[in-house]
C-alpha cells in the first residue's frame, strides 16, 4: 500500500470540509433536511451526515463516491460542477 503524503491528506481534509460546507449551503437553500437529502439520494441519513460534517466513519477526510455526488447534486438541483469546490488538492504522487 503506497504511503500517504501528510500535506496531500491535510489538503484533502481541507478539501473535504470545503465540500462539506458547500452541501450543507445547497440543502439549505433548498429548504431541505438533512434526512429528506439522504432519502432522496437513496443513502442512509449518517451516510450524508457524515458527507456534511466532512468525515468518515473512522475518522478520516471523507471521500463520497461520484455516484453518491451526482445523485446528491440532482436532488440539491445543482450541477456537479456548482456542488464540488473548485481548486481540488493536488493528489499526484511526487
Amino acid at each position: 500500500m503506497p504511503h500517504v503524503d501528510p500535506d496531500v491528506a491535510s489538503a484533502w481534509g481541507e478539501y473535504a470540509q470545503r465540500l462539506a460546507t458547500s452541501l450543507r449551503r445547497h440543502r439549505e437553500r433548498a429548504g431541505l433536511s438533512q434526512e429528506q437529502v439522504a432519502y432522496r439520494a437513496r443513502m442512509t441519513r449518517v451516510t450524508y451526515q457524515r458527507f456534511e460534517s466532512g468525515r468518515s466513519g473512522s475518522g478520516n477526510a471523507a471521500n463520497p463516491t461520484l455516484h453518491s455526488l451526482l445523485a446528491l447534486a440532482q436532488v440539491l438541483d445543482v450541477s456537479l460542477a456548482e456542488l464540488v469546490p473548485d481548486n481540488a488538492p493536488d493528489l499526484r504522487a511526487r
